[in-house]
């Protein structure tokens, strides 16, 4: 057991965004579509304790092999990771909006401070580091700097307008950045290792949330909300040709990287049929709400299965 501590990676929070993100869709397509709130409560009972185990365990980690931790720190790809733990609390404090509005706000602040210490951090590492190559980087990288989009969600009920556009302007910027990088690597580099081959959903990510929060700024959709959407949607389809590769990949922890940017379409999808009542979005939010739901029952068994099985927290 104390050997699974040692190697308890920090990408085990992707799980909590992912549950964090499907119990969202499930509240806003509750609330859509007049359905009860069985689900969605059920999620988010499940996604806080997988939350507070996760952070217990990787606390007992720092405390019992800070050495371990230092390491993976210094990975440049394991890096890109540790931000999940500040996107997890700040997912928790959306969906804990309409139950719990003290702990939302307290989550949420705790969430956006956090995120931007990791951000300068993991920038400043970025900038300084000597040895840094473009096969280095893969669509994880979005993770720390373009994060910073998701704080304006429940950032406009708890701070003044200027905070969150102030997240919001990092996150959209720095994305732009990236992606142009990123499809650079991907187009003219090696291709990305089979471990980091299900990241290539995290591209639809910042398109997708971006578009919520902005909605969420400016109360409407404008031609810039709609640039937002449908460049997720396309980067969305485009993923639909790599599932063939995809699925013939192993199993590993990061295929959760399926399940939050798929949450984030989702939601948007919703949030487009709310604002212009066209039958098309609400069709296509139920089929992206079914594939999620599937998405996640499939990874969760995966995911059993593996630490059943001992396939998980080993030496890599």
């Amino acid at each position: 057991m104390s050997e699974r501590l040692k190697n308890f990676p920090i990408s085990f929070f992707a799980v909590v965004m992912g549950l964090a993100g499907t119990t969202i869709a499930w509240q806003r397509a509750e609330k859509i579509l007049g359905w009860n709130g069985y689900v969605s409560t059920t999620l988010l009972i499940l996604s806080v304790l997988i939350f507070l185990t996760v952070f217990a365990i990787y606390l007992l980690k720092i405390i019992k092999y800070p050495r371990e931790v230092k390491t993976e720190f210094k990975n440049i790809t394991k890096l890109a990771f540790f931000p999940t733990i500040s996107i997890s609390i700040l997912l928790l404090s959306i969906a804990l909006l309409n139950f719990h509005s003290e702990l939302s706000s307290c989550l949420w602040h705790i969430g956006a401070i956090t995120h931007l210490a990791f951000s300068i951090t993991i920038m400043s590492i970025w900038i300084r580091h000597p040895g840094l190559e473009i096969n280095h980087m893969s669509p994880a990288w979005f993770i720390p700097v373009v994060g910073n989009i998701i704080v304006p969600i429940a950032g406009s009920v708890y701070a003044p307008i200027e905070v969150s556009w102030f997240f919001f302007s990092i996150g959209l910027i720095l994305w732009i950045v990236l992606f142009t990088i990123i499809m650079y690597r991907l187009i003219f580099h090696n291709p990305l290792p089979e471990r980091l081959l299900p990241t290539l959903f995290i591209l639809i990510a910042p398109p997708a949330v971006g578009f919520i929060a902005y909605v969420k700024l400016t109360q409407g959709i404008d031609p810039a909300a709609r640039i937002l959407y449908y460049f997720a949607l396309f980067i969305f389809i485009l993923m639909i040709p790599q599932f063939g590769l995809l699925s013939r990949i192993k199993y590993y922890l990061s295929w959760w990287a399926y399940t939050f940017p798929t949450a984030a379409m989702t939601i948007a999808t919703i949030l487009m049929y709310q604002q212009s009542h066209l039958d098309f979005f609400r069709i296509l939010a139920l089929v992206l709400l079914a594939f999620l739901s599937l998405v996640i029952l499939v990874l969760s068994f995966m995911t059993f299965t593996a630490i059943k099985e001992k396939k998980i927290c080993i030496v890599e």
